[in-house]
């Protein structure tokens, strides 16, 4: 099993309670003092994942290392809004992104997506984003260190009108507000038979892109959206949870020729 390192993101699971407590141990030291006691935070280096651990008022919490989803969904430093993980898996499938593929992505945002690419890509693939505001970028590329990224996605401070430097790439994707604009930088990046994926809010947004989409050599064009429900999972009580994860954007696909 793995073991616990100091600069570790770290899940404290109250199993009585079902909640998740993240603590960056980078960040956060000493003592950690909550509702249930204290723990002492320099015990859990070396220790490993698992584990149960108490404050001194024998409340119990299992250790757990984070994962993708908790870290964009808890823990990720939002400036601008994100690529939900139900729309994410679906767009990494439709792009094919393999281990040792370089996927272009523009804006970076808060860096959400790109840590998806990354994860998906390997230690051999190459994710490139393109932002034009330095904010965003700052941002971002603190989320993407966290995560542990940071040697696989490369941040370019660049207006993508201009177009990219690469060409030939596996897979491109668009989350800006007006990608029609930007639909011959992305053709030109492309490899012959890639796929581009763009995200946007509203249907006249999809309207707009579709038009300049054929304009190019562009086939197998798709639009859909993800809802997304959840069930309490209670037995003997089993029923959906109050609240829906519905809307959250338009996902639209095409395959270069």
């Amino acid at each position: 099993m793995s073991k616990i390192k100091e600069n570790d993101t770290i899940i404290l699971y109250d199993k009585a309670k079902e909640k998740k407590r993240l603590i960056n141990l980078a960040v956060t030291k000493g003592r950690l003092s909550i509702e249930t006691g204290y723990i002492e935070l320099n015990s859990l280096i070396g220790m490993e994942y698992g584990s149960i651990v108490k404050t001194q008022m024998e409340y119990e919490y299992i250790v757990l290392p984070i994962n993708l989803v908790d870290f964009i969904m808890k823990k990720l430093n939002r400036l601008t809004q994100i690529v939900y993980p139900k729309d994410a898996a679906y767009i990494l499938l439709k792009l094919d992104v393999k281990p040792g593929d370089t996927v272009i992505e523009s804006g970076v945002g808060s860096g959400a997506m790109s840590c998806v690419f990354a994860q998906y890509v390997g230690k051999e693939g190459r994710v490139i984003s393109y932002e034009i505001r330095e904010e965003f970028i700052k941002n971002a590329t603190s989320n993407i260190t966290k995560m542990g990224f940071g040697d696989r996605i490369t941040i370019k401070h660049r207006d993508i009108a201009l177009g990219f430097d690469e060409k030939d790439v596996d897979s491109l994707f668009l989350d800006v507000r007006e990608p029609w604009l930007y639909i011959k930088q992305a053709y030109d990046a492309l490899k012959i038979g890639s796929m581009l994926g763009i995200l946007v809010p509203t249907t006249n947004q999809i309207e707009e892109t579709l038009k300049e989409l054929n304009l190019f050599s562009f086939i197998d064009i798709e639009v859909s959206e993800l809802l997304l429900r959840k069930y309490k999972p209670v037995p003997g009580r089993l029923r959906p949870q109050d609240r829906m994860g519905a809307h959250t954007a338009f996902m639209i696909f095409a395959r270069k020729i």
